[in-house]
């Protein structure tokens, strides 16, 4: 028979197992009806949310530090986990515990079970109850896909962000900019002052009207809001932030590589701004200075080498990628060890981050769906130019790009599997890979 902390353990597995795990299955029905049977907790607190294709994690880890530094009790609710679920949920900026983890995921599994619910929508739910039972005050939630009708958007947010619209998840949101620039914009509340990136003209125009709909103030980034004399190097971003609140003018740097990450500390800064909430000049200093966000151009010292580890898992990360490695010199060689998903198109991926490498190892991911598995032998057939080895093997092709990059650089990318992986590896102890619900990573 099952201990009590057994059938929690076994609640939480079977959580992570909802049928299927990578199916996408859209509406709000379902996570309605799981939060109304265990009280509604999402009402216990105010909250923000980010949507967007690229940025959004970014974003939300940043304003929740924001947030905690304004003396606030927080919640960061962010996906796809990189090693371990938990880090999906976190609490006051550290991951939920695990036994608290464990009682919410099995006080949702019945109604999760009884409603039919995906994987994302158990542990969206499992995330707004974790926080109204930890006493969060303030909570930001990344949205998973989409909007309109991703899980998430169940809140009643102060304020919402869109960091951007790319191409991404066709299959799902539309197979243009405009249809999945409606989805997106599907989060945007009526009256709820919304924040956006720069977006191409008939995006914003959508965008913009939506809102205007609604009665929704719109802040547009390089518009109303901006990101200034912006530096960047191995270490993180410096820039002068540009505001119609509070803190304009004020000068901040973030612990992120990259230019595109000053545009996202922007949107941040913005977004809790909008939602109401007076940001003090030095606390929000402190706060940026203090984000930790794994895997987005993450650099790691080591004895044998730098190891650099990004996400980017589609087209419009693998610019992002490109352009933080124009501005940010890393030790060479520099290796790639890429493995994308093959749902992506990865033809438009490689040439991007390629043109950075002296050489590179195609590899895959184990613990991607085997579904999802990329070909990398074609892949290396598709390119010319570049030096590239083809290792199945994932650990083995680890060890053979480390050997290539000798003293220098080995770049890990091409999707939050890869990297996750990684990760995994590199921190010398086992995590048994679970196999995510994202379809993004």
């Amino acid at each position: 028979m099952l201990t009590s902390r057994g059938k929690e353990r076994d609640a939480l597995t079977i959580l992570l197992s909802r049928i299927p795990p990578t199916e996408i299955v859209w509406g709000l029905e379902r996570i309605r009806a799981m939060l109304e049977s265990v009280g509604e907790p999402q009402h216990s607190y105010e909250s923000v949310l980010i949507g967007g294709t690229n940025g959004k994690g970014s974003v939300a880890a940043m304003a929740e530090s924001l947030l905690r530094g304004c003396g606030y009790r927080t919640g960061l609710y962010t996906s796809p986990h990189l090693v371990e679920p938990a880090e999906r949920i976190r609490i006051d900026g550290r991951p939920i515990d695990h036994v608290l983890l464990q009682q919410c995921a099995s006080d949702i599994l019945p109604y999760a079970e009884r409603h039919g619910a995906t994987f994302f929508e158990s542990i969206t739910a499992v995330a707004l109850l974790a926080f109204a039972r930890s006493g969060v005050q303030q909570a930001v939630v990344e949205v998973g896909l989409g909007g309109r009708l991703d899980a998430t958007n169940i809140l009643d947010p102060r304020a919402c962000v869109i960091t951007n619209v790319d191409m991404d998840h066709a299959d799902y949101l539309g197979d243009s900019l405009e249809q999945i620039a409606w989805e997106k914009a599907g989060i945007v509340k009526a009256g709820t002052p919304v924040v956006s990136g720069s977006l191409a003209k008939p995006l914003h125009a959508l965008l913009a009207g939506h809102a205007f709909e609604l009665g929704s103030p719109l802040f547009v980034l390089g518009r109303d809001i901006r990101a200034e004399e912006v530096d960047t190097g191995p270490t993180g971003t410096g820039f002068t932030y540009r505001a119609p609140w509070g803190l304009d003018c004020e000068r901040f740097r973030i612990p992120l590589p990259g230019e595109h990450q000053a545009g996202n500390a922007a949107l941040a800064l913005a977004v809790v701004e909008a939602a109401g909430h007076a940001l003090e000049p030095e606390s929000s200093r402190i706060a940026l200075a203090g984000v930790v966000w794994p895997g987005r151009f993450q650099v790691l010292s080591r004895s044998e080498g730098t190891v650099v580890l990004d996400v980017a898992h589609n087209p419009a990360g693998a610019r992002a990628l490109d352009a933080a490695l124009d501005q940010i010199p890393l030790p060479g060689p520099v290796v790639g060890l890429i493995g994308i998903l093959g749902d992506k198109p990865w033809h438009d991926m490689l040439e991007p981050v390629l043109r950075h490498t002296t050489a590179a190892v195609f590899t895959v991911p184990p613990s991607a769906p085997a579904s999802r598995h990329w070909n990398p032998e074609e892949a290396r057939r598709s390119v010319s130019g570049h030096r590239i080895e083809v290792v199945p093997q994932f650990d083995q092709a680890m060890i053979r790009a480390r050997e290539l990059a000798g003293d220098g650089t080995v770049l890990v990318t091409g999707s939050s599997h890869t990297v996750g992986d990684a990760l995994r590896l590199l921190s010398d102890h086992t995590v048994t890979a679970e196999i995510s619900d994202d379809p993004g990573l």
